[in-house]
């Protein structure tokens, strides 16, 4: 419901404004400060999660984004000019606060609840992630058409607010004393660093596309614009139904692995529960890359002399939300496990730092990409500029992908160890040589 309404408010709030003699420029400001304060949100949250309580965080943060829902529905009674300009930019700011708060405390919880399913759980609540970015658009604009502008808003808001009761039952309370980590401490490990380059990458992706894709698809094709909308579909309902298959994989097949471990699994000393292997890294990997060959032809790129059409540009989006999937999911254990591996302690302070990293980092794309997207596009249109956006994951796969062949080349020339019984160690033998 969280991703419903910021997937339809910033679309009623921009005709608004702009009726309400707001500018280009402020309302990109608008826009531009829910990222940048939810960004700063999820690392104070993140930091303090514990002295204030997930439980807490997550009602509160529930509460903030479902009142202040309501305060946009009665926005239209204020006077034009720097009085609505001002209180649009105090109330997305007091939202973006709140989903800070209610996205960084609900990844804790249910990491702490299903700690040995971390990936599968998180994979499956993208499904409701994409389900609001499929489902927010068009069911507000019903609302804004059938009953006015403030429908929509009150009504969403006050399903929010009613959710909040049933939260307060069935959610647990956890305790947990306070770590003595910090964010910095957490980010300058060197795997920590490029996971959040990562996921900076893909959020910038997905949102280098929102200001300049329809702009692209309208002109070239010229759809209707009631069309339009549907092209955004085939990245959306891919992305929600992989994300829960790469969610299971992960947990079923992480990182650490040893390859005469593998070796085994094939000769029936060991079953494949036992061989842990190296497939949800190289998800993360993979993922990066193919959307950078995916940004390559949603042009097409004039240099791979494809003649753009609307069926290569579909299936090209649903490629990517499948991509995306790849890459997003993976990063939260992968960040958890690289944590533990260096000494932060097992409990809901790590689970806080963690929550409120990845949401920052996702924070930051979804501001840096918009900009960055609309400048390119005005500057060399769109082929190129969807070209040179995919720079930026193919860089992230590329530097991922050397990272974890060096430190697979480094676990390799250090002696594996091996918990079987004396007889499987023995067996083992050859396969070490």
């Amino acid at each position: 419901m969280l991703f419903c309404l910021s997937n339809f408010v910033p679309i009623s709030v921009a005709s608004k404004a702009e009726n309400k003699g707001a500018s280009n420029t402020m309302i990109g400001v608008i826009f531009g400060c829910y990222a940048l304060f939810e960004f700063l949100a999820s690392l104070v949250f993140g930091k303090y999660l514990v002295h204030i309580g997930a439980k807490f965080m997550f009602i509160a943060g529930m509460f903030i984004s479902g009142g202040v829902t309501i305060i946009f529905g009665v926005m239209d009674q204020l006077p034009d000019g720097p009085i609505f300009i001002i209180m649009c930019f105090l109330v997305r700011v007091i939202d973006a606060i709140g989903f800070g708060a209610a996205i960084t405390a609900s990844s804790s919880i249910l990491t702490k609840a299903f700690p040995n399913n971390v990936a599968t759980v998180l994979g499956s609540l993208e499904v409701f992630t994409g389900l609001g970015l499929v489902v927010g658009p068009p069911l507000g604009g019903f609302l804004y058409q059938s009953f006015g502008y403030e429908m929509p808003f009150i009504s969403l808001g006050c399903v929010v607010l009613l959710m909040i009761p049933l939260n307060i039952c069935i959610l647990p309370s956890y305790e947990s004393d306070p770590g003595e980590h910090s964010f910095w401490k957490l980010v300058t490990l060197p795997k920590v660093g490029l996971i959040s380059f990562t996921l900076i990458s893909v959020s910038s992706c997905f949102g280098f596309l929102d200001p300049i894709l329809s702009l692209f698809v309208l002109s070239k094709f010229n759809l209707p614009a009631g069309y339009v909308g549907l092209v955004f579909l085939g990245l959306a309902l891919s992305y929600t139904i992989s994300s829960p298959l790469f969610g299971l994989l992960s947990d079923k097949m992480p990182t650490d692995s040893h390859m005469y471990q593998d070796a085994a699994v094939c000769v029936g000393l060991l079953t494949t529960s036992g061989a842990k292997m190296h497939l949800r890294k190289w998800l993360l990997v993979f993922g990066n890359l193919i959307t950078a060959v995916c940004f390559m032809l949603l042009g097409p790129a004039p240099i791979v002399h494809i003649k753009s059409q609307m069926w290569l540009l579909v299936l090209i989006l649903v490629v990517n939300g499948i991509a995306a999937g790849m890459s997003i999911i993976p990063t939260f254990p992968e960040v958890l496990s690289c944590a533990y591996e260096n000494g932060f302690e097992e409990g809901l302070s790590t689970l806080g730092l963690v929550s409120g990293l990845t949401s920052a980092m996702w924070s930051a794309g979804a501001f840096i990409g918009p900009m960055l997207g609309g400048f390119l596009y005005e500057k060399i249109g769109f082929e190129w500029a969807a070209a040179c956006g995919g720079l930026w994951p193919l860089t992230s796969g590329l530097a991922m992908g050397l990272f974890y062949l060096l430190e697979d080349s480094r676990r390799r020339s250090k002696p594996q160890s091996f918990d079987g019984t004396e007889e499987e160690e023995a067996a083992l033998l050859p396969l070490r040589v």
